[in-house]
């Protein structure tokens, strides 16, 4: 063995031995402090309290409306299309490509770029100039 292949040890904190003698340094309160709410067993605020002041949460004005239902699509553009290598494209093609992170609740073709090859593309929602564009490529579009 050499100096230079010495490691050092794991580092182990040790806990805190709470309550075991004024010499301990966290005898009595047992580091607690005096009284009042925290020190109490079980004590303690929720998160948000403000100590019976009405909250922020509930101070502030709740604004517009949010739709459970609503559907929440992974956009693909026509330039995104082009950097696929395969010729029938699904969501789950362009997410083994690393083309797209997520596929959400599907995908929906957009007509930004434009397409140079052609391509049978299968996609929750296609835009009107996506879908022209595409069967102008000389390709086909399935709506799933």
């Amino acid at each position: 063995m050499q100096l230079g292949e010495l490691s050092p040890a794991d580092v182990r904190i040790k806990r805190k031995r709470l309550g075991r003698g004024v010499g301990s340094g966290l005898g009595k309160t047992s580091g607690k402090g005096h009284k009042g709410q925290k020190a109490r067993s079980g004590g303690g605020v929720r998160r948000g309290f403000e100590g019976g002041q009405t909250p922020l949460y509930r101070r502030l004005p709740k604004r517009g409306f949010n739709n459970i239902h609503a559907k929440n699509y992974t956009e693909v553009t026509l330039t995104m299309l082009n950097k696929s290598n395969a010729t029938e494209v699904t969501a789950e093609s362009l997410l083994a490509e690393g083309i797209i992170g997520k596929i959400n609740d599907g995908i929906v073709v957009l007509a930004t770029g434009k397409l140079d090859k052609k391509l049978t593309v299968k996609a929750k929602r296609f835009t009107k100039a996506a879908a022209e564009k595409i069967e102008a490529a000389g390709g086909k579009i399935e709506v799933i």
